[in-house]
């Protein structure tokens, strides 16, 4: 992890499209401002997470679904090995 001292004001870049700016630091928050091309999508770790574990819940076959795909199957003369 790269670890930076930024003051009000300032920014860092990130491979030339991405810029991130301190806006206001106020006690233990620091408001930060990000400009990046539209096409990259930008979350707050928390909403990210969220957003990665519903994908992998989506992934996930239920066991209903899996045992009346194979139902399906059965039904229609396909037997499984």
């Amino acid at each position: 992890m790269l670890v930076l001292s930024r003051k009000k004001g300032e920014s860092i870049i990130i491979q030339d499209h991405i810029e991130v700016t301190v806006l206001a630091v106020e006690g233990d928050t620091v408001r930060i401002g990000i400009s990046a091309p539209k096409h990259i999508d930008i979350f707050r770790q928390e909403v990210y997470a969220s957003i990665q574990e519903t994908n992998r819940e989506s992934a996930t076959p239920l066991a209903a679904n899996v045992e009346a795909f194979m139902e399906r199957l059965r039904n229609n003369g396909i037997k499984k090995d």
